[in-house]
């Protein structure tokens, strides 16, 4: 069996990972891919670019299975594309991706559906966002309704901070194109969960709870990252907010995407704040985390690729998922500067050495060496029978690991 993956990132090294323990597959090719996939014997990196030109691809090599990684292709509707031709990706279609792709689509679908999620109004034009702020009570939450990797999501603490946003986003257009509209929305207080989960059009299995770190320093200060580290399962994720996700989130919007006629089979994964007054929805993403899936996946215990398969085949609702018992976590290593200015291009050392998994990310794989590629450029990630030894095997792992400007959060997993 021949299998694509889409993207670059360590997501998508990850599910190489995983679709390479099933004995069906015999050649992976990850498009674009990076050092990571490089340098695994089953994979083959492409440069491609575009959705015509990867469709193309998997008609001529006969690939029988796309998966999907990040957002952007799917917003562009390459499963659409592909499903013209018979081609079997893994990912929703063009609709389905604007939960994610538009901001201002999903807080309205969220409240169409009784879905619990803050309070906010959607603005079109600056001057309407400024002047709603002079009612606002502080802090607020603004967003661009469009894709920012995910930079687009500014907690506001006062006027000021709050007009400068609407600024960059509405007037600099800072996004190009996504920050044209945003949302203003109620500020929440309690930690997040990361739900990743996987739909069929008729059912939604979710998968083990995770908990990202996004901002760039320790105890969760500075400026929003693409994510430092991950630790699965999430401590605050009880039976009791499980059970209040699943009633008051999961399950409207699974009734949702029936009512809407929307062909949804891949991945939704549901960013969730937990509250004194339960859980609410922050935002959905139509793909896998990065880096929650780094720390879910190898948490999983059943087959992947045999979990897209019965997602794809509509089987879902009999399909047994199971997990490896103790927790996961998942420390990334950044480049000098990120998320602002950074150089790439220094060698990495260690890789070889570490006892447990390392997914690469911004890294390329050159004559037998690694070397930087990116702003998050790797993370470390092991397995442990509670969390505190999945965290000291992570950074066990993470401190045989050098190159010029490395840095990584010391907290991960012990913060709030």
């Amino acid at each position: 069996m021949k299998v694509m993956i889409i993207g670059s990132g360590g997501r998508e090294h990850a599910i190489a990972f995983k679709v390479a323990e099933n004995s069906k597959v015999e050649k992976i090719f990850c498009a674009p891919g990076n050092g990571g996939t490089a340098s695994m014997e089953i994979c083959e990196n492409v440069n491609l670019k575009g959705n015509k030109d990867l469709a193309d691809f998997a008609e001529k090599n006969g690939i029988e299975l796309t998966i999907v990684g990040p957002e952007v292709p799917l917003t562009e509707g390459l499963v659409d594309e592909f499903k013209a031709r018979g081609l079997k990706a893994f990912g929703p279609s063009k609709a389905g991706a604007e939960l994610e792709g538009s901001k201002v689509y999903s807080k309205a679908f969220m409240k169409k559906y009784g879905i619990k999620t803050a309070a906010y109004e959607a603005f079109v034009d600056k001057d309407s966002a400024m002047e709603y702020l002079k009612w606002c009570e502080f802090p607020i939450v603004i967003k661009a309704d469009g894709l920012a990797a995910g930079k687009g999501v500014v907690i506001c603490e006062d006027y000021d901070m709050a007009e400068k946003t609407i600024i960059e986003f509405m007037v600099e257009d800072i996004f190009q194109g996504s920050g044209q509209r945003i949302i203003i929305e109620e500020f929440l207080v309690g930690p997040e969960a990361s739900i990743l989960s996987v739909c069929d059009g008729e059912v939604i299995l979710p998968f083990i709870s995770a908990k990202d770190h996004k901002q760039i320093f320790d105890g969760g200060i500075g400026p929003n990252t693409g994510g430092m580290g991950a630790i699965a399962p999430n401590p605050y994720y009880t039976k009791d907010v499980r059970e209040d996700f699943e009633k008051n989130i999961m399950a409207p919007t699974l009734k949702g995407l029936r009512e809407e006629n929307i062909d949804f089979t891949g991945v939704i994964f549901f960013g969730v704040m937990i509250t004194k007054k339960g859980a609410y929805l922050l935002e959905y993403n139509v793909r896998l985390g990065d880096p929650e899936t780094e720390a879910v996946l190898p948490m999983m215990k059943s087959d992947f690729l045999d979990l897209v398969d019965a997602a794809m085949d509509k089987k879902l609702s009999t399909f047994d998922l199971q997990w490896f018992e103790g927790a996961s976590c998942c420390v990334v290593a950044a480049s000098g500067g990120y998320p602002g200015k950074y150089q790439k291009g220094f060698e990495i050392t260690g890789i070889e050495e570490c006892e447990n998994k390392v997914f690469a990310a911004g890294e390329k794989y050159e004559n037998g060496k690694f070397y930087t590629d990116g702003g998050r450029v790797l993370c470390t990630q092991a397995n442990g029978r509670t969390l505190d030894e999945a965290i000291d095997k992570a950074y066990s792992d993470m401190a045989k690991i050098k190159f010029k400007g490395i840095y990584y959060r010391k907290d991960i997993g012990r913060a709030e």
